[in-house]
């Protein structure tokens, strides 16, 4: 841990931007909030990496506001996407990064803040604070986890960390795989709980849409009068290659040509020049048609262009609707990005090779709602069919999501 905190440091002071926003943020919690957390009484402690694990405590936080609305609630994270993306966060008392997590300041976190229970989400399990919250005996959880044979604790040099999983009051994960894998090396503290996004998605959709009516015109007018809309959520330059090709091919061949809605995953100057230059000419900025743009002038620009890149962050979820097949990234790097809220507005899903480590990709696969690739043949073809089959292959996807329902339930009953 010590080595991956100094190579973060110094990523920092050779000017790499998320590092330098994390090392700074890590400092702010103690510089700036930890007088704030430690005026809070018996806070419930929630700890997600970033906004995906974010989701997935949602359901319990917000569940846990409506029924105890005078219960404190914190809210950590690591990963600076996550923070900025969240740091507003109305349901929660406080949003602060996650000092790092050496033996020193988890002492010191904890002696402040004083939780009465903390929740770690999905892959969060940082050795010292599990072991002072222990020390402490402070009912401390794991949500959503999920574990394979190839994770580091059941490596032999990673088996002194299967102590971290034992001092957890219980881990509720995702499948009866991860159970019956940490059964095999003695960690028993365990039960099959599922994911709780597919619960987020649901409450999101039959709530509707919670996002300002006029912040979604322009992909409104965007996609009318189109029946093949691609949306690409969380793409990265690799994603954004075969997008382009598959563009320039219904431009030259298709007989009814398809749009694409384009939501990067970063949206930072650099990505959306390399974005524009792919795309060259045919596509309109998202930020653009707001301002002093008129109605008129507004619908020309979106006659015109057959790709829109949405350059403001928290728009994701609520632009599903508008398409009729999507398109995942994140599939050619680490691992694909969520793919429940695309199927749960009942669109087929296509994503990269990189998707093992994704049970619900797996799920939609099996389900015949979901597609990987690893060419652009591949892209063609399954695109081609999630456009021309959008209706019957939405409908398996939206089965699969409703057959996913509960893990928000069993968990809150549980622990509170």
């Amino acid at each position: 841990m010590f080595i991956y905190f100094l190579f973060i440091r110094i990523a920092a002071l050779f000017g790499h931007r998320k590092a330098r926003t994390l090392v700074r943020g890590q400092k702010e919690t103690f510089a700036k909030h930890l007088q704030q957390l430690s005026e809070l009484q018996s806070p419930v402690w929630f700890h997600a990496a970033s906004v995906g694990e974010f989701e997935q405590a949602r359901p319990l936080i917000e569940r846990l506001r409506r029924e105890h609305p005078q219960q404190k609630i914190v809210v950590t994270f690591f990963s600076p996407s996550g923070y900025e993306a969240r740091m507003h966060y109305n349901q929660a008392d406080a949003v602060v990064y996650l000092p790092f997590a050496t033996r020193r300041n988890a002492k010191r976190f904890i002696q402040a803040l004083q939780p009465k229970m903390a929740v770690f989400v999905k892959y969060e399990f940082w050795p010292a604070y599990i072991r002072e919250l222990k020390k402490r005996n402070i009912p401390t959880y794991s949500i959503c986890s999920i574990f394979r044979p190839n994770q580091y604790f059941f490596r032999w040099w990673g088996r002194t960390q299967l102590k971290v999983l034992r001092s957890f009051t219980h881990l509720y994960v995702q499948d009866e795989a991860s159970k019956a894998l940490l059964a095999k090396y003695g960690v028993n503290n365990t039960s099959v709980a599922g994911d709780t996004r597919f619960d987020r998605m649901a409450e999101v959709i039959a709530n509707g849409q919670k996002i300002n009516g006029s912040k979604l015109t322009p992909l409104a007018q965007f996609a009318n009068g189109c029946e093949r809309v691609i949306i690409a959520g969380s793409t990265w330059p690799e994603d954004e290659a075969l997008l382009q090709q598959y563009m320039s091919r219904q431009t030259e061949n298709a007989v009814l040509p398809a749009k694409l809605v384009i939501v990067p995953h970063e949206i930072d100057a650099e990505h959306l020049h390399y974005i524009f230059n792919l795309f060259q000419g045919r596509i309109v900025r998202y930020s653009a048609l707001f301002g002093p743009v008129s109605d008129v002038s507004r619908l020309n620009i979106l006659q015109r262009a057959d790709v829109m890149v949405v350059d403001t962050i928290g728009l994701l979820s609520s632009i599903y609707p508008f398409g009729q097949a999507a398109y995942i990234g994140g599939g050619f790097g680490e691992g694909i990005h969520n793919t429940i809220e695309a199927a749960a507005y009942g669109l087929p899903v296509v994503f990269g090779p990189n998707y093992h480590s994704f049970r619900e990709a797996q799920g939609l696969i099996d389900a015949g709602a979901g597609r990987s690739i690893s060419s652009y043949d591949e892209l063609e073809a399954a695109l081609d069919t999630a456009l021309e089959q959008s209706k019957l292959i939405g409908a398996k996807a939206v089965a699969y999501v409703e057959s996913e329902l509960g893990a928000t339930n069993k968990i809150y009953k549980e622990i509170f």
